[in-house]
C-alpha cells in the first residue's frame, strides 16, 4: 500500500489560494470611472436625468425581468462622480409620502408595471427587487393617490402564479395587508417572516380614514 503524506503548510497554502481565487471570481465589478466606460459595458442608458447642476445621472434599468437599476452620475466632462443601485434596500427606504411619480422615477428608475384600483383610488407601480423568499420573486410596490405617494408594500410571487405568455399572472397575497390580496389557506395567519429586505413604510390607508 502506498503511503501518501501531505505537508501541512503546503496544504494550507493551497486552501488559501483557492479561497482567494473564489473571492476574486465573485467580487463585484469595479466602479466605472468615465461615462464612456459605463456606456461600453452597459450600452445606452434607459434614461438620462439632468440634475440641473451640470451633472447627469445615467439610468440602467433591468426591469421587467431584472432586480437592479444602476444609476451612474457623471459631470459635464463625462467623469463618474458616483454610482449606486436604485433598488438597494437603503434606496428603497428613501421613498416618502407626498412624492410625485417623477420623483419616484428618478429615485427608483423605470418601474416594471402599473395597475389602478377603482375602489381605493390607487395607482400602483411595482419593481422586481432581490428576492430573499418566500416564493420565487419579490415586488416592491409604490401606491399613489392623486399623483402623490401614500404608502409602499411588498408582494411575494409563487410559481403557480407565473403563467405562460405573461409576466406575473397574479399575486398570492399582499405582504402584510389583506384588504386587497387575501392570504392563501396555508397563510391564513399572515405571511411567513421575510428574512431581510427593505423596510416598508405604511401610513393609514385612505379607506380607513
Amino acid at each position: 500500500m502506498m503511503n501518501i503524506t501531505f505537508d501541512r503548510k503546503l496544504l494550507l497554502g493551497l486552501l488559501a489560494a483557492l479561497l482567494l481565487s473564489g473571492c476574486a471570481a465573485f467580487a463585484p465589478p469595479k466602479p466605472y470611472t468615465t461615462e464612456a466606460e459605463a456606456l461600453s459595458a452597459r450600452g445606452e442608458p434607459t434614461r438620462r436625468w439632468d440634475n440641473g447642476d451640470g451633472t447627469t445621472t445615467l439610468e440602467f434599468s433591468t426591469q421587467p425581468n431584472g432586480d437592479s437599476c444602476l444609476m451612474v452620475e457623471v459631470d459635464a466632462s463625462g467623469i463618474v462622480l458616483r454610482q449606486w443601485d436604485a433598488l438597494s434596500d437603503q434606496n428603497l427606504a428613501r421613498v416618502r409620502p407626498g412624492m410625485t411619480p417623477d420623483e419616484i422615477s428618478r429615485l427608483l428608475g423605470e418601474h416594471r408595471s402599473e395597475q389602478s384600483f377603482r375602489l381605493s383610488g390607487e395607482t400602483v407601480w411595482d419593481w422586481n427587487i432581490p428576492n430573499y423568499g418566500p416564493g420565487i420573486a419579490t415586488l416592491f410596490n409604490v401606491h399613489f393617490i392623486d399623483g402623490k405617494v401614500v404608502r409602499t408594500s411588498q408582494t411575494y410571487i409563487y410559481p403557480r402564479d407565473w403563467g405562460m405568455g405573461s409576466v406575473w399572472m397574479g399575486y398570492p397575497y399582499h405582504f402584510g395587508f389583506g384588504y386587497t390580496y387575501p392570504y392563501p389557506p396555508r397563510y391564513r395567519d399572515g405571511p411567513p417572516p421575510r428574512r431581510r429586505g427593505p423596510p416598508v413604510w405604511l401610513p393609514p390607508h385612505p379607506m380607513w380614514w
